[in-house]
């Protein structure tokens, strides 16, 4: 388990990864028990598979009797309330989803709701009322070009959020876009993610990131480094910041995650470490760390 709490909560975006057996779980582990093993290292993870499919009652009642208190699952309300129609429209379908949700408590903070790339300025009108009555934390992710322009369009949306305490969700690809690789991979990576400017924001106790990174983990130190700063700074205001770190294929993001937090540890003296993986990743005979 991680020797002490941590002042900030760091995961991946998911916790069944089967080539994570390669360095993080034993070999022989069951995808049923990965995330025990999984909430052993890290404190967070993304809920991306609820934005995909509404998880069983029983399959949340297991994670229920899995994941530790202190545990933050980052659960995205499911495309078809964030996609589809007007968000006063889906009210009733994200409160279900809620509920459905409540076996975890605390454990699922915030709700992500994650906007597509038509959702723009025009439409605000409809996303104050559904944070006023949701009823829960919520971080919202956008990527309308607009949202990026640094125009009263941008401030306005600041200021929606900012006047709720809802946090803007901080996408980073910058390390994924800067990759030429041809591995097929990283181009559906760099076809997938939108390719926006990060925004740092920190409208609560909880400032929420998403690092997308390089398939070479040694390629993201210049990307990581202003973050383990601003992470590093959030945590000695008394933020709790999130940090979520992917790369193309997920198959080093775990070993992204640790490097980051080593790095938050020589930025911050006397924070835990994590537990030490089992065994380097194979990568290293590549010489890629």
């Amino acid at each position: 388990m991680i020797p002490s709490p941590l002042p900030y909560y760091l995961g991946c975006p998911s916790w069944s990864e089967s080539a994570w057996r390669e360095y993080l779980y034993p070999a022989d582990a069951s995808s049923n028990e990965m995330l025990g093993l999984y909430s052993q290292v890290f404190n967070a993870v993304e809920g991306n598979t609820t934005f995909y499919a509404r998880p069983a009652p029983a399959t949340v009642a297991r994670w229920a009797q899995v994941m530790p208190e202190h545990f933050r699952f980052t659960a995205k309300f499911p495309r078809d309330i964030s996609h589809e129609g007007d968000l006063r429209d889906q009210l009733e379908p994200a409160f279900d989803f809620t509920r459905l949700m409540a076996p975890l408590g605390r454990r699922v903070a915030p709700y992500w709701l994650q906007l597509q790339a038509s959702f723009g300025p025009a439409r605000l009108a409809e996303l104050d009322p559904f944070l006023q009555q949701i009823g829960v934390p919520v971080a919202v992710e956008v990527r309308h070009p607009a949202f990026f322009a640094k125009g009263e369009e941008e401030r306005a949306l600041n200021r929606l959020l900012h006047a709720s305490g809802v946090e803007r969700v901080c996408l980073d690809p910058r390390a994924l876009f800067s990759c030429t690789s041809r591995d097929p991979a990283v181009l559906h990576a760099q076809a997938k993610k939108p390719k926006v400017p990060p925004r740092p924001a920190a409208f609560s106790q909880h400032p929420q990131v998403r690092f997308i990174g390089h398939p070479q983990l040694e390629a993201n130190e210049p990307y990581l480094t202003p973050w383990v700063e601003k992470v590093g700074a959030w945590i000695e205001e008394g933020r709790s910041p999130y940090i979520f770190l992917h790369t193309s294929d997920n198959r080093l993001a775990a070993a992204l995650a640790q490097r980051f937090h080593q790095r938050l540890m020589q930025r911050l003296p006397g924070l835990a470490a994590l537990p030490e993986l089992p065994r380097a990743p194979e990568v290293e005979q590549l010489g890629l760390l």
